[in-house]
Parts: structure tokens; C-alpha cells; sequence
């Protein structure tokens, strides 16, 4: 292939390391070393994930939750630009500042659905197993591109804000890749097992609908416990989606995947486990109550699990 999934995450390590360069140098950062070692240690994580030994690798991560706890990371001065300029500027622009935005999933779109099999040669133009997620690299790319040329930015600003934005979310940054870890050793020890076993001796096996019912409404659960249905997923899938909807039901295994994730998510909107998702919202916006985005997004949550549980149950009948 020729863009693949490695090739996402080394450019997301290289913006991240160039990133902890300038919180290394950061003097209103009372904590700018050992802050700039927890990014850059993530840069590194990301970078070179592929090849680092996984003891190695475990090292790093308990290095960053040291620094973490020691109360090592702090967050500094961004240069940003004043009220003034940001006024000027978005005037200048006006509506059109939404392109880079709109542009994402146009582009994403396009990428999974018109380059999914195309080839040069023999091979693939895109990584077959995560086309989506390559597909969002590469949109994104192009969306930042378009965003330079716009607001007439100097190469470096993206890396600036990237940096700002990640300081900003501070150690949530790396929720999402623990807990798929997470996800990942509950599935090795059997917890899929277990919650297959729950699900027999509660609900009629023999019916789609409440197989499918569990399923999605498990996941969201799950997923408001372990905060991410990265994690959720597998242990969702090795107890209820495999040997279930998949085995007994036949049930298509790519619609499975989509729709079990979308379900997940509305866990996600519930929950404060979710913090680079819910808990940082509101310390960006400096919102009293921490809780007041979760409370806002439930209705919407609970519509969309009752929608993902109709939609799974009807293409899969």
C-alpha cells in the first residue's frame, strides 16, 4: 500500500515532538521540563510505536503517568494572537473560515468510498484494514493545507496550535489509547466470556431483537465504565456480537462494527470517565459545573442508542 495506517501515526508523533520542542523552551511554564518530556515521550510512543519493544514501550508510559502524578504537568504561553487580530481576521474571512472544517468529512468520505480498491500496480493506494482512519489523515492533511493558504499562516503556526491544543487537554490526550490497551487485556482475560454467559441467562438468545439489544445497550454501558468504546468493543464483540449476532444470526460483520461503535459512543456522551471528551469541554469553556456538558448531551445519547438499536435490528433481518 502506499499510505498506510503507520504512516498516520508518524506524522501525528512528528507534530507532537516538534510540539514539546517549543514547551521545552517555554519559559512561563513553571513546570516546562518535565512537561515537555511527558510530549515528548508521547511523540516518541507515536512515532515509533511500531518498533519499540512492548517492555520498552511500558516503560515510557509509566514514566508519563510519574510525571503525571508528581504534578509535572503544566501548561505555559502560546503567543496567541490578541481580540483585535482574531476580530480582523475572521472578518476578513467571514463564512468561508467553515471550508477546512466542511472539508474533513467531504474528503473522508470520498477517500473510503472512491479509493477504497484502487491500485497503482498491484498495490493498494490506501491501508485496506483502516481505510477510514487514513482516509481522515489524509482529509485533514488537505483541510490544513487549505487552512494555511486561507489565513495566510506561517508553516509553523499548525504545529504552535497543535501544541496549544494538546497542552490544553493535558494528560487525556492518551485516554483513548490506554483504554483500547485495556480493552484489549479484559478481552485476554476472558471478561467477553463472562459477559456472554450474563447475556445467555438474562435474555432469549433466540431472539435478534434482544440479542441486539443487549449488544448495542452494552456497549454504551461498558462504555460509560471504561470511558472509551475502544475498549468497550472487543470485550462487546468476543461476548455478544461473535458468537451471537455474527454465528447464530449471520448478521454482516461490517454493518456489526459500525453501528456497535456508534452505540458506544452514546455512552461516551454520558459519562465522565470520557474526559478528554467531556470533563475538558469544560475546563476549556471554564464552565462551574463539570458535569453540565454530560447532563446537556444525554437526551441526545439516548435518541441515537434507540436509533442504533432499530437500524441493527432491521438490516439485520
Amino acid at each position: 500500500m502506499f499510505i498506510s495506517i503507520e504512516a498516520v501515526y508518524v506524522f501525528l508523533g512528528l507534530i507532537t515532538l516538534f510540539g514539546s520542542l517549543y514547551t521545552f523552551r517555554d519559559q512561563k511554564n513553571p513546570r516546562r521540563v518535565t512537561s515537555g518530556l511527558f510530549y515528548f515521550l508521547y511523540g516518541v510512543t507515536l512515532l515509533l510505536g511500531s518498533v519499540i519493544p512492548p517492555f520498552v514501550m511500558g516503560l515510557l508510559v509509566i514514566v508519563m503517568v510519574i510525571i503525571v502524578g508528581a504534578g509535572g504537568l503544566k501548561t505555559g504561553s502560546y503567543g496567541e494572537a490578541s481580540s483585535e487580530e482574531r476580530h480582523e481576521s475572521r472578518n476578513r474571512l467571514g463564512n468561508r473560515l467553515f471550508l477546512p472544517a466542511l472539508l474533513i468529512p467531504l474528503i473522508t468520505i470520498l477517500g473510503t468510498t472512491g479509493l477504497k480498491e484502487v491500485k497503482i500496480g498491484e498495490l493498494f493506494i490506501l491501508d485496506q484494514k483502516n481505510i477510514t482512519l487514513v482516509s481522515l489523515a489524509i482529509a485533514t492533511l488537505i483541510s490544513l493545507i487549505v487552512g494555511i493558504a486561507m489565513t495566510r499562516s506561517r508553516p509553523m503556526t499548525p504545529i504552535k496550535e497543535s501544541r496549544r491544543l494538546l497542552e490544553a487537554i493535558g494528560w487525556a490526550a492518551v485516554l483513548p489509547q490506554m483504554l483500547a490497551t485495556l480493552g484489549t487485556i479484559f478481552t485476554s482475560a476472558g471478561v467477553g466470556t463472562v459477559v456472554s454467559e450474563w447475556v445467555s441467562a438474562i435474555i432469549p438468545t433466540h431472539s435478534l431483537f434482544w440479542v441486539v439489544f443487549a449488544y448495542c445497550v452494552g456497549m454504551a454501558m461498558f462504555t460509560m465504565i471504561m470511558g472509551n468504546a475502544f475498549a468497550a468493543f472487543p470485550v462487546m464483540t468476543a461476548g455478544i456480537a461473535v458468537p451471537l449476532l455474527i454465528g447464530q444470526f449471520g448478521v454482516d460483520a461490517n454493518h456489526l462494527a459500525a453501528i456497535g461503535m456508534f452505540a458506544g459512543y452514546c455512552g461516551t456522551l454520558m459519562t465522565p470517565m470520557a474526559a478528554n471528551f467531556n470533563i475538558v469541554p469544560a475546563a476549556l469553556l471554564d464552565l462551574k459545573d463539570k458535569n453540565h456538558v454530560i447532563r446537556v448531551q444525554v437526551p441526545t445519547a439516548l435518541i441515537l442508542l434507540c436509533f442504533n438499536i432499530a437500524l441493527l435490528y432491521f438490516i439485520s433481518l
